[in-house]
C-alpha cells in the first residue's frame, strides 16, 4: 500500500482545512497486458490494476461547494454543485466536474465536499491517472453520499465523463480496470458486453517493467480519434460487403484481405491490427492460465510490431526500446502501451535481471536519443477502493 502517498496526502488536507479528512480513497493507474486499440472496436482487452494510486482525501463541508486541491500541481477550484456544471479551461478539474455533472443527470443530491488529492501516476505514461481520477471521485461520491451506484456504474460514468467534458472518445477499458482491479489478477473483458473473467497472474518468477519514454502526449493531440474514425469507416466498407459481420470480432483476415483494394492501404492495415489484436487477446489469457509466459511474451512482441507498422501509432523511441529489448537477455516480451505516440513500453522480465536491463537499456536510450529513461517497477493491485489504516 502506498503509505507515503496517504501521509502526504491526509497532512496535506489537514493543512489546508485545520481538520483530519473524514475518509481517504484509493485508485490505482492501469497497464494493459495486451489488447491494444481495441476497447473502442468491441474486443477483448487484458488489464490490471497496478500499485501507482491517487489518493483522495476528503470531508464534507456543509454547504453545496466543492473545493478541489489537485496537490501535484499546486493548483485548485470551486464551484457550486447546486450550479449548472460545465466544462472550464483546467483539464485536470475537467474530469472531475464531468462526473459530477453525470452523478447530478441521473437525478442524484450531492453536498459540498474538500477533496485533497495526489498521485504516484506517472502523467502522460498511458497508465491512465485520467481514468484513476474519475472513478476514484466517483468512487467516493458513491461512498459518501450512498448513491448505490454499481461498479460498472462508476466506470461508465468516468468514460461519459472523458467523452463529454474532456472531448476524448476513449473506450472503457481504463476506468474498467481501475474499478474492478484484483491482486494478482488480469481481467479479461468483453468491450462490446462488458463481461469479463478474471486470469491468474502467476509473475512470481518475472516482474514488470515499464520503461518511460518521457515522449509526452495527450490523446487529444494524438491521432487517437483519427484512428477511431479510421475503423469505423473501415467498418462501414466491411459490413456493406458483409452483411453477416456486426462488429470486428466476426472480421476473419480472409474476409479483410479480400476486399484490401476497396478498403485502401491506410483503413486496410488499421483493420488487420484490430482483427489480429483480437485473436492475441485470447491466445494471451490461455497462457497466462497455463504459465506458458514465454508464448506471452512472443504475443507482446508481436502486438507492437503491429501497432507499430500496421496501426502507426508508435515513435522512433518506443521502437527503438522495444527493439533493444528483444536482443536483450532476460526480457521475454515487450511493447508500447497505452494510446501510442510516446508514454512506456511494458517489459516482462525473467526476476533477477531487472537491475541490468534497466540499466543496459537506460543506457542505449540516453545514447541514442538524449533522455533519460524513467524506469517503475510494477505490482497487479486491487482496484479503486476506501482506504481503512490498520490499527495496532
Amino acid at each position: 500500500m502506498s503509505q507515503p502517498l496517504i501521509k502526504r496526502t491526509q497532512a496535506y488536507f489537514e493543512e489546508r482545512f485545520n481538520h483530519t479528512a473524514d475518509c481517504t480513497f484509493l485508485s490505482p493507474g492501469r497497464i494493459n497486458i495486451i489488447g491494444e486499440h481495441i476497447d473502442y472496436n468491441d474486443g477483448f482487452v487484458l488489464p490490471a490494476a497496478i500499485n501507482k494510486y491517487i489518493c483522495f482525501a476528503i470531508s464534507k463541508n456543509n454547504s453545496s461547494v466543492f473545493n478541489l486541491i489537485a496537490m501535484d500541481l499546486q493548483d485548485e477550484y470551486s464551484f457550486d454543485a447546486m450550479q449548472a456544471i460545465q466544462p472550464i479551461d483546467k483539464t485536470w478539474a475537467n474530469y472531475i466536474l464531468g462526473v459530477i455533472h453525470q452523478i447530478k443527470e441521473k437525478g442524484h443530491h450531492l453536498a459540498g465536499l474538500n477533496i485533497v488529492f495526489s498521485s504516484t501516476i506517472p502523467m502522460g505514461a498511458g497508465l491512465s491517472s485520467s481514468a484513476a481520477l474519475e472513478c476514484g471521485i466517483s468512487f467516493a461520491l458513491n461512498h459518501l453520499f450512498q448513491l448505490g451506484m454499481s461498479k460498472e456504474d462508476i466506470a461508465l460514468i468516468g468514460q461519459q465523463s472523458e467523452h463529454q467534458f474532456v472531448g476524448v472518445n476513449c473506450g472503457i477499458m481504463d476506468q474498467f480496470a481501475s474499478v474492478f482491479g484484483v491482486k494478482n489478477k488480469v481481467i479479461k473483458l468483453d468491450c462490446n458486453t462488458l463481461e469479463y473473467e478474471y486470469y491468474n497472474a502467476n509473475l512470481s518468477q518475472h516482474a514488470l517493467v515499464l520503461l518511460d519514454s518521457r515522449v509526452k502526449h495527450t490523446h487529444l493531440t494524438s491521432g487517437y480519434n483519427t484512428r477511431r474514425q479510421e475503423v469505423e469507416k473501415g467498418m462501414s466498407i466491411i459490413k456493406s460487403i458483409f452483411p453477416q459481420v456486426n462488429t470486428f470480432r466476426d472480421c476473419t483476415l480472409e474476409m479483410i484481405e479480400s476486399i484490401q483494394s476497396q478498403l485502401g492501404d491506410i483503413i486496410f492495415n488499421r483493420c488487420q491490427f484490430v482483427v489480429k489484436e483480437i485473436q492475441r487477446v485470447k491466445e494471451a489469457a490461455m497462457a497466462l492460465q497455463n504459465d506458458q509466459l514465454d508464448q506471452l511474451g512472443a504475443l507482446m512482441f508481436e502486438t507492437h510490431e503491429g501497432l507499430s507498422k500496421e496501426y502507426e501509432v508508435s515513435c522512433p523511441e518506443l521502437d527503438m526500446l522495444v527493439a533493444t529489448a528483444k536482443s536483450t537477455d532476460g526480457i521475454i516480451g515487450s511493447r508500447m502501451m497505452g494510446g501510442g505516440f510516446g508514454g512506456c513500453t511494458i517489459n516482462l522480465i525473467k526476476k533477477g535481471f531487472e537491475k541490468n536491463i534497466i540499466q543496459t537499456l537506460s543506457k542505449e536510450y540516453q545514447h541514442t536519443f538524449g533522455i533519460e529513461l524513467i524506469p517503475y517497477e510494477v505490482e497487479i493491485s486491487n482496484g479503486t477502493m476506501l482506504y481503512e489504516p490498520i490499527h495496532q
